[in-house]
């Protein structure tokens, strides 16, 4: 017996990744985990709008999330030049030690 997987199921999955992404933000302290769990929260809205583009038989999903995963991409760049950086001058790349940007 063949069961399809419904959209509700990929609601559900996203709902799941997407809090775990959150807490991952609230509750580490290490700047890679946040960015991390920063990119597991674009990846459940990037699944979601796969998902809905496929219910709806049209493309405009699959093409947002083409965009999203483009500035995911740069966010990611970015962030990790900056978490090099920080990491060369303070030595720590714990979010609680780096309260100022300043030298």
């Amino acid at each position: 017996m063949l069961s399809t997987v419904t959209i509700g199921w990929y609601i559900a999955l996203c709902a799941i990744m997407f809090s775990i992404g959150a807490l991952g933000v609230l509750l580490r302290r290490n700047a890679i985990l946040v960015f991390m769990s920063v990119e597991l929260m674009l990846n459940s809205a990037n699944l979601l709008f796969v998902a809905f583009a496929r219910q709806l038989g049209d493309l405009d999903g699959q093409v947002l999330v083409f965009f999203v995963i483009t500035v995911a991409a740069a966010e990611v760049a970015v962030g990790l030049a900056l978490i090099v950086t920080i990491f060369r001058t303070k030595h720590s790349i714990n979010i609680d030690e780096i309260n100022m940007l300043k030298g």
